[in-house]
């Protein structure tokens, strides 16, 4: 069993905002505001993907899955604009 990776902090608070606005483009009538809401989720992607983080050659495949359940279940301070759960 491997040992729990950590990530920094940039990176899951960069996850949280992909995950968040992902959920509200799920949300999201069609056609209604989707653009602002589609572009942005472009650009937290690339900058996921680029993160300094994922320089190793598999890190992104070792890590992906891990990220994401990091974010869902981070308990730090809720992000700008965001409510505390």
């Amino acid at each position: 069993m491997r040992p729990p990776l950590r990530f920094p902090e940039d990176l899951i608070t960069l996850q949280r905002a992909w995950q968040q606005t992902y959920a509200e483009l799920a949300q999201a009538p069609a056609g209604v505001g989707t653009t602002v809401l589609r572009r942005r989720l472009i650009a937290l992607s690339g900058t996921l993907c680029t993160h300094p983080y994922w320089a190793a050659p598999t890190a992104w495949r070792a890590g992906g899955v891990e990220l994401r359940r990091a974010a869902r279940t981070h308990t730090s301070a809720p992000a700008e604009g965001e409510a505390a759960a």
